[in-house]
């Protein structure tokens, strides 16, 4: 067991810090609908969030150890290396907060993992099959599965609870939606903080501190638990306002619906080990209850954008994880370099978003652009054969054409596409 090199402390606190990062991200996945449709306030939901997500940290290491001992060869891998695809997925986790949108950290993780392996020992050195079966299929999977669900759910609840009284159902999926919120931040502790763990795992195997083959050691899992719960604490407001109201609007029904698609599919790959995102299981159920509803929206503008980040998150963290890995290789003064232009880079983008700010007081009030784009063929095919909400009026066409509904009536406002 060789001591604790400076580099290897230096990979730790950089892991951690990407944990951090992760947690803020990924808050709108867990409280954005409980926030937009006011189960919850903000800061309760994002306290909540953060407890559940630290409990969900020691459910489980089934993702770490496909990260730390699947995903590539950690024969040759120096820590070095895991710091550089540490810097790719933090800066790729930051530039997509400023702008709002909902990419998924564990696939910016990934990237930057696969491009710091590649540059510094070739192509074989990641594993092609765990990469596929593990990484690309449930990154495709998982949003059409969870959106289904949450779509057929949508359509159950709102059949279901047609006679129900208008004012007792919406207390009760309120009460529901919180439940299920937490389920989705237990899921997501379970899931995206094992993450950080394998990383950390890795990087000590590579270090020589811990033998080939090992679990995370209960540090690694605790501190991993309380970065990601922090993170989720301060709320990344920016992506919360995105998925509570510029993707679609929801009512406590359809936010009840989505969650609880979500968590199934976020609980049932961390059990089998698979490294899912769950911004893509999130998003993919918050756009099925949307087009659940009769007179339901999604916003196709903001989920195109969304699409391509999904699409980018990969090749582009690997791209920076690999050009900080070649400067790596210069020594340790190539390492602190690449630490500078971390630190500040991080630095920058945060004093640009203190140009606009979204927090607790004013996340619910933005309004995303793109929010009054007119109705497209995709909604008005899905709105016409969805089932109506109850006490609302069966007329599509009035829906569309009426700005908002009168004081006293029951029908909900219309939202275009």
């Amino acid at each position: 067991m060789e001591s604790f090199s400076l580099i290897l402390a230096i990979v730790v606190v950089t892991a951690l810090a990407f944990d951090f990062t992760n947690g803020f991200h990924d808050t709108a996945n867990a409280m954005a609908t409980t926030i937009s449709t006011g189960a919850l306030k903000p800061k309760v939901a994002v306290a909540m969030s953060a407890v559940l997500n630290l409990v969900g940290a020691f459910l489980s290491v089934e993702v770490a150890n496909t990260i730390s001992k699947g995903l590539v060869d950690e024969t040759g891998i120096r820590p070095e290396v895991i710091f550089a695809a540490l810097v790719g997925a933090i800066l790729w986790n930051l530039l997509t907060w400023l702008v709002g949108l909902p990419s998924s950290s564990s696939h910016a993780l990934m990237g930057g993992l696969i491009g710091a392996a590649v540059a510094s020992a070739g192509i074989g050195a990641v594993n092609g099959d765990v990469l596929v079966t593990k990484v690309l299929l449930p990154a495709i999977a998982a949003p059409i599965v969870a959106g289904l669900a949450a779509l057929l759910a949508t359509r159950m609840t709102y059949s279901l609870g047609r006679r129900a009284d208008g004012k007792a159902a919406a207390k009760g999926y309120r009460a529901g939606q919180i439940a299920s919120a937490g389920l989705v931040s237990l899921a997501h502790g379970t899931n995206d903080a094992q993450k950080t763990m394998g990383i950390i795992t890795l990087a000590l195997i590579a270090g020589g501190s811990l033998a080939p083959d090992s679990d995370p050691p209960v540090w690694v899992i605790l501190s991993a638990g309380l970065a990601i719960a922090l993170g989720t604490y301060l709320g990344g407001w920016r992506i919360i306002r995105t998925m509570g109201k510029g993707l679609t609007d929801l009512q406590p029904q359809q936010g009840f619906a989505a969650q609880t698609s979500a968590a199934t599919v976020i609980l049932a790959s961390s059990h089998l080990g698979f490294s899912l995102s769950t911004t893509h299981s999130v998003s993919g159920a918050v756009m099925g209850a949307g087009l659940g509803r009769k007179g339901g929206v999604v916003r196709w503008s903001t989920a195109t954008r969304m699409f391509v980040a999904w699409g980018l998150t990969l090749p582009a963290a690997a791209l920076v994880a690999a050009l900080a890995e070649w400067v790596c290789r210069a020594g340790d003064w190539g390492t602190a370099l690449v630490a500078v232009f971390l630190v500040a880079s991080s630095f920058a983008i945060w004093r640009f978003s203190r140009r606009e700010v979204v927090d607790h007081t004013n996340v619910v009030d933005a309004e995303e652009p793109g929010a009054a784009e007119p109705a497209g063929v995709v909604t008005t095919a899905m709105a016409a054969v969805s089932p109506p909400p109850a006490g609302t009026t069966e007329d599509l066409t009035a829906t569309v054409a009426a700005p908002a509904a009168a004081p006293d009536s029951k029908a909900p406002t219309a939202t275009t596409v």
